[in-house]
């Protein structure tokens, strides 16, 4: 069964980057946006099984994002990677005592960072996930 992961950034790289590190994987299907809104859209065209995103963003921000995300699929799960997470904060404390489940992970990743997490959230793989604490 293919899987689709959706990798929300406004940097090309790291969209480049998440690619590469997942295209030989013949049971994913990669979908990528650019920002936020574009994300939102894309995740209602075609439900992903996971979905990357960056929180600092042009237009609506990572948890504006995730918010409208969780709006239309509160079972989406969402790995927040991102190298702004002090700035966002008070807002991740707020959207998880609102009961918005994500993790996040400090960039960058690298590709075996990427293909571990990955394994272990969509095919159950047990492996050192990459993780950061709010």
């Amino acid at each position: 069964m293919t899987r689709k992961i959706l990798i929300i950034d406004d940097d090309e790289g790291v969209r480049d980057a998440f690619t590469l590190a997942l295209d030989d994987e013949p049971e994913l299907e990669l979908m990528t946006a650019p920002d936020g809104l574009r994300g939102v859209e894309a995740a209602a065209a075609a439900r992903p099984d996971l979905i990357f995103l960056d929180l600092h963003m042009p237009g609506i921000n990572g948890v504006q994002t995730m918010t409208r995300l969780l709006e239309q699929d509160e079972s989406l799960r969402i790995y927040i990677v991102t190298a702004f997470h002090q700035e966002f904060m008070q807002d991740l404390k707020r959207a998880q005592a609102a009961g918005m489940n994500f993790e996040l992970a400090r960039k960058p990743l690298n590709a075996e960072q990427i293909r571990r997490t990955v394994r272990g959230v969509l095919f159950g793989e047990v492996g050192e996930l990459p993780r950061s604490g709010l």
